[in-house]
Protein backbone atom coordinates (compact mmCIF):
# COMPACT_ATOMS: atom_id res chain seq x y z
CA UNK A 1 0.00 0.00 0.00
CA UNK A 2 1.24 3.48 -0.83
CA UNK A 3 2.86 5.27 2.07
CA UNK A 4 1.13 8.56 2.82
CA UNK A 5 2.09 11.56 4.96
CA UNK A 6 -0.05 10.28 7.80
CA UNK A 7 2.48 10.35 10.59
CA UNK A 8 1.53 13.97 11.25
CA UNK A 9 -2.03 14.67 12.32
CA UNK A 10 -3.81 17.56 10.63
CA UNK A 11 -4.66 20.03 13.37
CA UNK A 12 -4.12 19.77 17.12
CA UNK A 13 -5.71 17.24 19.45
CA UNK A 14 -7.79 19.84 21.24
CA UNK A 15 -8.18 17.98 24.55
CA UNK A 16 -4.48 17.08 24.73
CA UNK A 17 -3.39 20.68 25.21
CA UNK A 18 -2.17 22.28 28.42
CA UNK A 19 0.51 24.55 29.80
CA UNK A 20 0.27 23.92 33.56
CA UNK A 21 2.98 22.03 35.46
CA UNK A 22 0.93 19.44 37.35
CA UNK A 23 3.35 19.76 40.29
CA UNK A 24 2.92 16.21 41.58
CA UNK A 25 5.69 16.70 44.15
CA UNK A 26 3.61 19.36 45.93
CA UNK A 27 0.44 17.31 46.31
CA UNK A 28 1.51 15.64 49.56
CA UNK A 29 2.79 18.89 51.11
CA UNK A 30 -0.18 19.91 53.24
CA UNK A 31 1.51 23.06 54.50
CA UNK A 32 2.23 24.20 50.94
CA UNK A 33 -1.36 23.42 49.87
CA UNK A 34 -2.73 25.59 52.69
CA UNK A 35 -0.33 28.42 51.86
CA UNK A 36 -1.24 28.19 48.19
CA UNK A 37 -4.95 28.27 48.99
CA UNK A 38 -4.46 31.39 51.13
CA UNK A 39 -2.43 33.16 48.41
CA UNK A 40 -4.49 35.96 46.75
CA UNK A 41 -2.86 35.09 43.41
CA UNK A 42 -4.24 31.53 43.42
CA UNK A 43 -6.97 30.85 40.90
CA UNK A 44 -9.81 28.35 41.18
CA UNK A 45 -11.89 26.60 38.51
CA UNK A 46 -15.32 25.53 39.75
CA UNK A 47 -16.45 22.17 38.33
CA UNK A 48 -20.04 20.93 38.49
CA UNK A 49 -20.93 17.59 36.90
CA UNK A 50 -18.36 18.08 34.14
CA UNK A 51 -19.17 21.76 33.55
CA UNK A 52 -17.59 25.06 34.45
CA UNK A 53 -18.30 28.73 33.75
CA UNK A 54 -16.79 30.30 30.65
CA UNK A 55 -17.10 33.72 29.08
CA UNK A 56 -16.68 34.93 25.54
CA UNK A 57 -14.43 37.87 24.72
CA UNK A 58 -14.86 38.51 21.03
CA UNK A 59 -13.55 35.44 19.25
CA UNK A 60 -11.89 34.11 22.40
CA UNK A 61 -13.46 31.90 25.09
CA UNK A 62 -11.96 31.83 28.58
CA UNK A 63 -12.64 29.80 31.70
CA UNK A 64 -13.96 31.86 34.61
CA UNK A 65 -11.40 31.60 37.40
CA UNK A 66 -11.97 32.76 40.98
CA UNK A 67 -9.77 33.85 43.82
CA UNK A 68 -9.71 31.16 46.50
CA UNK A 69 -11.47 33.50 48.94
CA UNK A 70 -14.41 33.75 46.50
CA UNK A 71 -14.67 30.04 45.73
CA UNK A 72 -17.54 27.97 47.21
CA UNK A 73 -17.01 25.11 49.62
CA UNK A 74 -16.28 21.75 48.04
CA UNK A 75 -13.62 19.13 47.46
CA UNK A 76 -10.39 20.76 46.29
CA UNK A 77 -8.13 19.39 43.58
CA UNK A 78 -4.69 20.83 42.87
CA UNK A 79 -4.40 21.20 39.10
CA UNK A 80 -0.86 22.58 39.08
CA UNK A 81 1.32 25.68 39.04
CA UNK A 82 2.31 28.09 36.29
CA UNK A 83 4.56 31.15 36.68
CA UNK A 84 4.23 30.91 40.45
CA UNK A 85 0.42 30.85 40.39
CA UNK A 86 -1.34 27.81 41.84
CA UNK A 87 -4.47 26.53 40.14
CA UNK A 88 -7.11 24.48 41.94
CA UNK A 89 -10.50 23.06 41.03
CA UNK A 90 -13.41 22.93 43.48
CA UNK A 91 -16.28 20.51 42.96
CA UNK A 92 -19.36 22.62 43.75
CA UNK A 93 -22.51 24.08 42.13
CA UNK A 94 -21.70 26.79 39.58
CA UNK A 95 -22.31 30.29 40.97
CA UNK A 96 -25.25 32.19 39.51
CA UNK A 97 -26.71 29.25 37.57
CA UNK A 98 -29.95 27.32 38.17
CA UNK A 99 -29.69 23.97 39.90
CA UNK A 100 -29.35 20.99 37.59
CA UNK A 101 -32.25 18.66 36.80
CA UNK A 102 -33.01 15.51 38.79
CA UNK A 103 -30.04 13.78 37.13
CA UNK A 104 -27.67 16.62 38.00
CA UNK A 105 -27.33 17.82 34.41
CA UNK A 106 -26.36 21.45 33.87
CA UNK A 107 -28.18 23.45 31.19
CA UNK A 108 -25.69 24.78 28.65
CA UNK A 109 -26.16 27.13 25.68
CA UNK A 110 -26.42 25.63 22.20
CA UNK A 111 -23.52 27.75 20.92
CA UNK A 112 -20.98 29.71 22.93
CA UNK A 113 -20.35 31.92 19.91
CA UNK A 114 -23.89 33.31 20.30
CA UNK A 115 -23.59 34.25 23.98
CA UNK A 116 -23.11 37.91 25.01
CA UNK A 117 -19.54 39.11 25.48
CA UNK A 118 -18.41 38.86 29.08
CA UNK A 119 -21.43 36.92 30.34
CA UNK A 120 -20.48 33.79 32.31
CA UNK A 121 -22.27 30.72 30.97
CA UNK A 122 -21.93 27.02 31.89
CA UNK A 123 -20.21 24.73 29.41
CA UNK A 124 -18.57 21.33 29.27
CA UNK A 125 -15.66 20.01 27.26
CA UNK A 126 -17.83 19.19 24.26
CA UNK A 127 -18.99 22.81 24.02
CA UNK A 128 -15.89 24.66 25.14
CA UNK A 129 -12.93 22.28 24.82
CA UNK A 130 -12.07 23.35 21.29
CA UNK A 131 -12.62 27.07 21.93
CA UNK A 132 -10.57 27.51 25.09
CA UNK A 133 -6.89 28.40 25.00
CA UNK A 134 -4.22 25.86 25.83
CA UNK A 135 -4.03 26.68 29.54
CA UNK A 136 -7.77 26.68 30.17
CA UNK A 137 -8.40 23.56 28.06
CA UNK A 138 -5.80 21.67 30.09
CA UNK A 139 -7.26 22.89 33.38
CA UNK A 140 -10.78 21.85 32.42
CA UNK A 141 -9.82 18.38 31.15
CA UNK A 142 -7.90 17.70 34.37
CA UNK A 143 -10.75 18.96 36.57
CA UNK A 144 -13.45 17.04 34.70
CA UNK A 145 -11.51 13.78 34.98
CA UNK A 146 -10.84 14.19 38.71
CA UNK A 147 -14.42 15.18 39.52
CA UNK A 148 -15.81 12.17 37.66
CA UNK A 149 -13.48 9.80 39.50
CA UNK A 150 -14.18 11.21 42.95
CA UNK A 151 -17.94 11.08 42.35
CA UNK A 152 -17.84 7.30 41.85
CA UNK A 153 -15.09 6.28 44.28
CA UNK A 154 -16.22 7.55 47.66
CA UNK A 155 -15.97 4.14 49.31
CA UNK A 156 -13.14 1.68 49.75
CA UNK A 157 -13.51 -1.32 47.40
CA UNK A 158 -11.87 -3.56 50.02
CA UNK A 159 -13.95 -2.84 53.13
CA UNK A 160 -16.64 -0.33 52.13
CA UNK A 161 -15.45 2.45 54.46
CA UNK A 162 -15.80 6.03 53.25
CA UNK A 163 -12.45 7.19 51.89
CA UNK A 164 -10.83 10.58 52.43
CA UNK A 165 -9.23 12.83 49.83
CA UNK A 166 -5.45 13.24 49.98
CA UNK A 167 -2.58 14.41 47.75
CA UNK A 168 -4.37 17.46 46.42
CA UNK A 169 -7.27 15.37 45.16
CA UNK A 170 -5.19 12.71 43.38
CA UNK A 171 -5.54 9.91 45.96
CA UNK A 172 -8.34 8.61 48.14
CA UNK A 173 -7.24 6.81 51.32
CA UNK A 174 -9.25 4.35 53.38
CA UNK A 175 -9.06 5.32 57.08
CA UNK A 176 -9.95 1.75 58.07
CA UNK A 177 -7.34 -0.33 56.23
CA UNK A 178 -5.00 2.46 54.98
CA UNK A 179 -5.31 1.33 51.36
CA UNK A 180 -4.66 3.98 48.72
CA UNK A 181 -6.81 4.41 45.61
CA UNK A 182 -5.79 6.37 42.53
CA UNK A 183 -7.75 7.96 39.67
CA UNK A 184 -8.76 5.40 37.08
CA UNK A 185 -7.97 5.81 33.37
CA UNK A 186 -9.44 3.42 30.78
CA UNK A 187 -7.32 3.12 27.60
CA UNK A 188 -9.28 2.84 24.37
CA UNK A 189 -7.97 2.45 20.82
CA UNK A 190 -9.60 4.44 18.04
CA UNK A 191 -8.59 3.64 14.49
CA UNK A 192 -9.10 4.74 10.92
CA UNK A 193 -8.98 1.69 8.65
CA UNK A 194 -7.87 2.13 5.02
CA UNK A 195 -8.17 -0.42 2.23
CA UNK A 196 -5.88 -1.02 -0.77
CA UNK A 197 -7.81 1.63 -2.76
CA UNK A 198 -7.20 4.16 0.03
CA UNK A 199 -10.84 4.22 1.07
CA UNK A 200 -11.61 4.74 4.74
CA UNK A 201 -14.12 2.81 6.81
CA UNK A 202 -16.75 4.77 8.74
CA UNK A 203 -19.51 3.35 10.91
CA UNK A 204 -22.15 4.18 13.50
CA UNK A 205 -23.47 2.45 16.58
CA UNK A 206 -27.13 1.47 17.02
CA UNK A 207 -27.62 4.34 19.48
CA UNK A 208 -26.68 6.97 16.87
CA UNK A 209 -29.08 8.48 14.32
CA UNK A 210 -28.60 7.74 10.64
CA UNK A 211 -25.88 9.77 9.01
CA UNK A 212 -23.79 10.21 12.15
CA UNK A 213 -20.61 8.30 11.25
CA UNK A 214 -17.19 7.94 12.82
CA UNK A 215 -14.20 5.64 12.91
CA UNK A 216 -14.11 2.41 14.94
CA UNK A 217 -13.04 2.33 18.58
CA UNK A 218 -12.98 0.03 21.58
CA UNK A 219 -11.49 -0.51 25.02
CA UNK A 220 -8.18 -2.29 25.55
CA UNK A 221 -8.68 -5.55 27.44
CA UNK A 222 -6.52 -6.77 30.36
CA UNK A 223 -3.24 -8.28 29.21
CA UNK A 224 -3.63 -6.91 25.68
CA UNK A 225 -1.32 -4.69 23.66
CA UNK A 226 -2.65 -1.62 21.88
CA UNK A 227 -1.86 -3.13 18.47
CA UNK A 228 -3.69 -6.34 19.34
CA UNK A 229 -6.68 -4.32 20.54
CA UNK A 230 -6.84 -2.49 17.20
CA UNK A 231 -6.96 -5.76 15.25
CA UNK A 232 -9.41 -7.43 17.64
CA UNK A 233 -11.88 -4.55 17.77
CA UNK A 234 -12.01 -4.13 13.98
CA UNK A 235 -12.50 -7.88 13.48
CA UNK A 236 -15.19 -8.08 16.17
CA UNK A 237 -17.16 -5.03 15.06
CA UNK A 238 -17.06 -5.26 11.26
CA UNK A 239 -15.34 -8.57 10.39
CA UNK A 240 -12.37 -6.92 8.66
CA UNK A 241 -8.80 -8.19 9.12
CA UNK A 242 -6.19 -5.44 9.48
CA UNK A 243 -2.43 -5.17 9.60
CA UNK A 244 0.21 -2.56 10.30
CA UNK A 245 -1.44 -0.47 13.03
CA UNK A 246 0.42 2.85 13.31
CA UNK A 247 0.12 5.08 16.36
CA UNK A 248 -0.71 8.73 15.61
CA UNK A 249 -1.47 10.37 18.93
CA UNK A 250 -3.61 10.37 22.05
CA UNK A 251 -5.86 12.62 24.05
CA UNK A 252 -7.92 12.29 27.23
CA UNK A 253 -11.65 11.79 26.81
CA UNK A 254 -12.98 12.09 30.37
CA UNK A 255 -16.53 10.89 29.67
CA UNK A 256 -15.95 9.67 32.29
CA UNK A 257 -12.35 8.35 32.24
CA UNK A 258 -11.08 7.26 28.81
CA UNK A 259 -7.72 7.88 27.18
CA UNK A 260 -8.13 7.64 23.41
CA UNK A 261 -5.11 6.25 21.51
CA UNK A 262 -5.35 6.97 17.79
CA UNK A 263 -4.16 4.60 15.06
CA UNK A 264 -4.23 4.07 11.32
CA UNK A 265 -4.48 0.45 10.12
CA UNK A 266 -4.49 -1.23 6.70
CA UNK A 267 -7.32 -3.57 5.74
CA UNK A 268 -6.45 -7.03 4.46
CA UNK A 269 -10.12 -7.75 3.65
CA UNK A 270 -13.02 -5.45 2.76
CA UNK A 271 -16.16 -7.59 3.16
CA UNK A 272 -18.21 -6.28 6.12
CA UNK A 273 -19.84 -8.53 8.71
CA UNK A 274 -21.37 -6.29 11.36
CA UNK A 275 -21.85 -7.08 15.02
CA UNK A 276 -25.43 -5.77 15.41
CA UNK A 277 -24.94 -5.02 19.09
CA UNK A 278 -22.06 -2.67 18.29
CA UNK A 279 -22.52 -1.50 14.71
CA UNK A 280 -25.71 -0.52 12.87
CA UNK A 281 -24.04 0.62 9.66
CA UNK A 282 -20.55 0.62 8.14
CA UNK A 283 -19.40 1.86 4.73
CA UNK A 284 -16.20 2.36 2.75
CA UNK A 285 -15.65 5.92 1.49
CA UNK A 286 -13.31 7.35 -1.10
CA UNK A 287 -12.48 11.02 -0.65
CA UNK A 288 -14.91 11.92 -3.41
CA UNK A 289 -17.61 9.78 -1.77
CA UNK A 290 -17.14 11.48 1.57
CA UNK A 291 -17.05 14.96 0.05
CA UNK A 292 -20.37 14.38 -1.72
CA UNK A 293 -21.97 12.85 1.37
CA UNK A 294 -20.93 15.84 3.50
CA UNK A 295 -22.22 18.32 0.92
CA UNK A 296 -25.65 16.67 0.78
CA UNK A 297 -25.90 16.20 4.54
CA UNK A 298 -26.08 12.43 4.16
CA UNK A 299 -23.10 12.10 6.50
CA UNK A 300 -22.19 14.09 9.60
CA UNK A 301 -18.76 13.72 11.17
CA UNK A 302 -17.60 13.90 14.80
CA UNK A 303 -16.81 17.41 16.10
CA UNK A 304 -13.29 18.89 15.91
CA UNK A 305 -12.76 18.34 19.64
CA UNK A 306 -12.61 14.57 19.02
CA UNK A 307 -9.59 12.56 17.95
CA UNK A 308 -11.91 10.76 15.49
CA UNK A 309 -12.26 13.99 13.49
CA UNK A 310 -8.48 14.42 13.39
CA UNK A 311 -7.99 10.89 12.08
CA UNK A 312 -10.56 11.41 9.32
CA UNK A 313 -9.12 14.77 8.29
CA UNK A 314 -5.59 13.38 8.29
CA UNK A 315 -6.69 10.63 5.89
CA UNK A 316 -8.68 13.12 3.79
CA UNK A 317 -5.72 15.47 3.56
CA UNK A 318 -7.30 18.73 4.75
CA UNK A 319 -9.81 20.06 7.29
CA UNK A 320 -13.46 19.28 6.70
CA UNK A 321 -16.55 21.32 7.53
CA UNK A 322 -19.65 20.37 9.50
CA UNK A 323 -20.12 18.09 12.50
CA UNK A 324 -22.74 16.54 14.74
Amino acid sequence: METRAEDQLIGPLLLARGTIDRSAALRADRAWLERAWADPATRVLIIDNGHTLVRRDGDQVHAVLYAAADAPEGERFLLGVEDGVAYFAVAAPLPGTPAGDVNGRVTVPMSLRDTPDGQPVPAGLRQAGGLLGDRDAGLLVHAVALEAWHATHEFCPRCGARTVVEAGGHIRVCPHDASQHFPRVDPAVIMLVRDADDRCLLARGPQWPEGRLSVLAGFVEPGESLEAAVAREVAEEVGVAVTGPRYLGSQPWPFPRSLMLGFFADALTTALTLDPEEIAEARWFSRADLSRALETGEVRLPPPVSIARRLIETWYGEPLVGDW
